[in-house]
């Protein structure tokens, strides 16, 4: 089957969970820099989800480029990615709600490693699909970053009972690692659209021919 409804119900689902967390912001109470500063806490957790869901979001779009089609095994995969991603929305409210006590910190930890679970099954549910020769194998490899992620998130939240604020600055610094575009996934997509540009060019040629 083909994959466009795929893509566009999990478009649909990742900005839905966006705007969940976007009514979960409250406006200052009052109308000073204090009443600006002391809303900073909510807003910065805000920001690092709104960069995870992000991520996801790009990282899913160029996997999806390297695959024409999708099964059910695609499908249950996908499903079962958005629905960590959906807890997402939940864990960044109970940890700003709590201000950022060792539990709901670890749980955010949790469904982050998850999350990155959930990724890595769609990811070799595809690869599986597409065969040992596609362009997608290619280009996941061993996926030493992927890997190194989950085992960080797991650390991040056994730490978190120890020392919440630096468990958090983990789940930061594995943002920004992520916010880099993955070059592994660009060339490959460049290089199909290269093929599929001479293939057609060939197909031209060929016909061209065959009329004179």
């Amino acid at each position: 089957m083909g994959k466009g409804r795929l893509e566009a119900f999990s478009d649909g689902v990742i900005a839905i969970l966006i705007t969940i967390m976007v009514f979960n912001l409250k406006a200052p109470q009052m109308h000073t820099w204090d009443g600006l500063m002391a809303m900073m806490p909510g807003t910065l957790t805000y920001v690092l989800s709104f960069v995870y869901l992000a991520i996801y979001w790009n990282n899913h779009h160029h996997l999806l480029q390297l695959t024409q089609r999708v099964n059910g095994g695609v499908l249950w995969a996908n499903l079962h990615l958005l629905f960590w991603l959906s807890l997402i929305p939940v864990a960044t409210a109970w940890m700003h709600e709590s201000e950022f006590v060792d539990l709901p910190v670890a749980i955010y930890g949790v469904v982050l490693f998850c999350c990155s679970v959930a990724w890595w099954i769609l990811q070799s549910t595809l690869v599986a699909q597409d065969g040992a020769q596609s362009r997608l194998r290619e280009a996941v490899g061993i996926d030493i970053k992927g890997k190194a992620s989950m085992m960080a998130y797991l650390f991040g939240t056994l730490v978190a009972f120890a020392s919440p604020w630096f468990a958090i600055a983990v789940y930061s610094v594995l943002a920004v690692v992520w916010l880099v575009p993955d070059q592994r996934f660009e060339r490959a997509v460049v290089e199909a659209q290269r093929a599929e540009v001479a293939q057609q060019q060939g197909n031209v040629g060929q016909r061209s021919s065959e009329e004179l």
